[in-house]
């Protein structure tokens, strides 16, 4: 009998309670009551940005960028990188699959807002159409990133909320390419001016990552028109350089006036770069990294003996001597002779520099390589944005002939030969050297020329073995040569 008036109050307490059971709990966030205000598509397209996290795309991104040039060495787990005559070992090749977990979780987030945010009636249209256009030009630039590294890859372009939305096969580049244009244009029409946050997308970052993007696919005329309406009209300035150490108001500041796209760093939040790059104890000026210092100079490859000192960009990117506790300056060590000196700490060592992703420098030669493409020997007008650039590294007056100019009457080929080396001193450690060598089809010259041989199979990166597994439209036979 105790038992059945147990049970008896047992369900009347529970059918008592059925309303507050079935009430939506206000404190957990899912899709169905997402999305409903300005607030949420702002909080979305937030997401989606800290996908490039700190830096771009993480440290292991930019390590495996770096490191795949022909001007420096990997120390410790990640010398296997820069052993080009050997397919990557695990742990690296691990280092390339979380690049490719990065990237689509970015695209899927991006997705998400895709989808999402149009529904939304509680929105300025303005904001909207920003919001909807950074997650275009995000999606655009983590495609130019996949396709670069691996190839042909899967297309989502829906968001992937459950495991049947997995399956997707690789796509041709072509399709890829296809896509990244597309949203490259959305993005270009849909953003605005640079605000108070480089760190954000704006058109003019746009049309940057569009003319990168044509650049590498060989449409000249595109990728000049795109960097010469930056140039002309964008509120972008170079920066001017006297001496090497002018060269930080690029790079330790918040922004500079050649600052188009930047991840920007503050004392509480730094970057991991300095710790690759600098010795703990034996660093110049305001280096206070870690110093696991991974990432060497290779003295045999264009920044040895070859670069003119008298460039300044040489004695910005490159240090042998440090500062002891007496404070005087001493050689480093004969183990590490030479270090790259181009991002820097503060004595408290945190960072406050910014890493760029697209800054003015880079639309002037953009401009005079695909200028000179289209029409098959350079134009007064390419070379003279050419010579801009050099003229600067010399800490000459950019706008005034100078004896450091490239000559006219170059070909057509000697020209575009120069303006990648001017590319190669430029953007030393910001991520453009491999990817240049891969689309001039030069990387094999290039690592000649540095003393080093490189496997076929190197210049793609493996499908993560995840990928495999998981995705029914991929199997091995889809492996990238080589893995």
């Amino acid at each position: 009998m105790k038992n059945i008036i147990l049970g008896i109050i047992i369900i009347v307490c529970l059918s008592a309670c059925e309303s507050t059971l079935e009430e939506v709990p206000k404190d957990f966030v899912s899709k169905a009551n997402f999305y409903k205000n300005e607030e949420d598509a702002e909080a979305a397209i937030a997401g989606a940005y800290a996908g490039m996290q700190n830096d771009f795309f993480g440290i292991t991104n930019y390590l495996m960028t770096e490191l795949h040039g022909d001007y420096l060495f990997g120390r410790g787990s990640q010398a296997p990188i820069t052993i080009w005559d050997q397919i990557l070992d695990q742990r690296n090749i691990g280092r390339c699959a979380t690049n490719w977990s990065s990237f689509y979780t970015t695209i899927n987030r991006a997705n998400a807002v895709l989808d999402n945010v149009p529904a939304i009636e509680n929105i300025d249209a303005g904001v909207k159409e920003q919001i909807l256009a950074e997650a275009h030009f995000l999606r655009a630039l983590c495609y130019f990133e996949l396709v670069r590294g691996w190839g042909a890859v899967p297309i989502k372009t829906t968001e992937s909320i459950d495991l049947s939305a997995i399956e997707a096969p690789r796509e041709p580049e072509s399709a890829v390419y296809e896509l990244i244009v597309q949203d490259c244009l959305a993005a270009e029409s849909g953003l605005g001016e640079v605000g108070g946050e480089t760190g954000r997308a704006s058109k003019w970052a746009a049309k940057m990552l569009l003319a990168h993007v044509y650049l590498t696919m060989e449409n000249w005329a595109g990728a000049a028109e795109k960097a010469e309406d930056v140039i002309t009209n964008g509120p972008f300035a170079l920066v001017t350089v006297e001496q090497s150490d002018d060269f930080y108001k690029i790079f330790a500041v918040d922004t500079s006036s050649e600052d188009i796209m930047s991840m920007h760093h503050s004392e509480t939040k730094g970057s991991t770069i300095p710790n690759y790059l600098h010795r703990a104890g034996n660093v110049p000026y305001n280096y206070s990294s870690g110093g696991v210092f991974a990432w060497l100079p290779d003295p045999n490859s264009f920044i040895g003996d070859s670069w003119d000192d008298n460039d300044l960009r040489k004695g910005f990117n490159l240090y042998t001597q440090f500062q002891n506790a007496d404070g005087e300056w001493v050689p480093l060590p004969d183990t590490t002779p030479i270090l790259f000196k181009k991002f820097i700490t503060n004595t408290s060592g945190q960072s406050v520099y910014s890493v760029p992703i697209y800054r003015l420098a880079e639309a002037y030669l953009f401009y005079a390589e695909a200028s000179s493409m289209a029409s098959g020997s350079p134009s007064s007008l390419a070379l003279e944005r050419l010579n801009i650039i050099k003229r600067r590294a010399y800490g000459l007056d950019p706008n005034t002939a100078s004896a450091v100019d490239y000559p006219s009457g170059m070909s057509g080929s000697d020209f575009r030969a120069a303006v990648v080396q001017e590319r190669a001193y430029e953007f030393i450690t910001e991520r453009r050297r491999w990817f240049d060598l891969k689309r001039t089809g030069t990387v094999k010259e290039a690592f000649a020329a540095a003393g080093k041989n490189i496997l076929d199979e190197r210049l793609l990166w493996p499908i993560p073995e995840d990928e495999i597994n998981n995705n029914p439209a991929v199997n091995q036979a889809d492996q990238n040569p080589g893995y």
